[in-house]
């Protein structure tokens, strides 16, 4: 399943109405205090760094979660690569509304477009080789939606979004059936004939063992590069090849000529450092009453 914006906006509301519940369990006392009464207010969003942007959909509903009459103007897209010190949009709205959602709304901001910038600075690493960088399930709970979206921004490519959505045994998934040849053909029993089935190996004798047990795809685990281009040589087109293991921006340079189709990397989503962005110059644009 990959994440599209569409499917982002179908399925967000509800992580977002609990992490406002979260942040806001009666009421915003410091919000409440300064602004007793609704006020009509503006504010800025300006990039601290540079970047690529990602969840500006996402940022703006916390708002529209809080306030029927909000409304921003942005000057970018998500996907563009935005400079510190430029203005990516102008909010307005009930000042309480902006000061209640602002920690919730940059939270999103700037988690996603961090892992959009990290995938992008990834994806522009393999730009010929032919091989797809893709994403893991080794995301934040409660936050998958946004980060998987946020590779995609970054160009990258989403692996199975969760459990249900594909076969892929793994080292204990083997241990419990007895074997490679046993696990897939258990899988192929039991998995509807759309699914591909996905088998992670450690070693050569894996991979052979993969190959004669017709697995689609197979993955290689942890493998230094020099014995990866000899599994890529022995699997011979007859599955496709994924890389896996604890793969970084900086050791994607040796993985680039081994031959597999896929790379896969944790690190887009657990390791992205976020983007620092920030809402400044909040003042009202209506008189306030006496």
């Amino acid at each position: 399943m990959s994440i599209s914006d569409v499917t982002l906006k179908l399925n967000m509301d509800r992580y977002l109405r609990m992490a406002l519940q979260e942040d806001i369990t009666s009421e915003d006392v410091s919000a409440n205090a300064v602004m007793d009464r609704p006020c009509r207010g503006e504010v800025e969003l300006l990039c601290k760094q540079d970047g690529v942007i990602a969840g500006l959909q996402v940022f703006a509903r916390v708002f529209q979660l809080l306030d029927d009459t909000f409304s921003i103007e942005c000057f970018c897209r998500d996907g563009d690569q935005v400079k510190a010190g430029q203005r990516a949009a102008v909010l307005q709205g009930d000042i309480r509304a902006l000061l209640s959602g602002e920690r919730t709304a940059l939270n999103y901001l700037q988690r996603m477009s961090g892992i959009a910038t990290y995938t992008a600075e990834t994806a522009h690493l393999l730009e010929g080789t032919g091989i797809t960088l893709l994403d893991t399930r080794k995301t934040t709970p409660n936050m998958r939606i946004f980060e998987k979206y946020a590779v995609t921004v970054g160009g990258g490519t989403n692996h199975r979004y969760n459990l249900s959505d594909g076969v892929m045994l793994k080292d204990n998934h083997i241990g419990a059936a007895g074997g490679i040849r046993q696990a897939v053909a258990r899988a192929r029993a039991y998995a509807p004939f759309v699914r591909k089935i996905e088998v992670e190996t450690e070693t050569l004798d894996q991979v052979r063992e993969a190959v004669e047990a017709g697995a689609d795809i197979i993955m290689l685990d942890n493998m230094d590069p020099d014995t990866m281009k000899q599994a890529v040589a022995l699997i011979a087109g007859r599955a496709e090849t994924e890389c896996s293991g604890n793969v970084t921006r900086e050791k994607i340079a040796a993985l680039r000529d081994i031959g597999v189709d896929y790379i896969s990397s944790g690190a887009l989503t657990h390791s992205a450092p976020i983007l620092d962005l920030s809402l400044k110059h909040l003042h009202p644009v209506e008189p306030q009453a006496d």
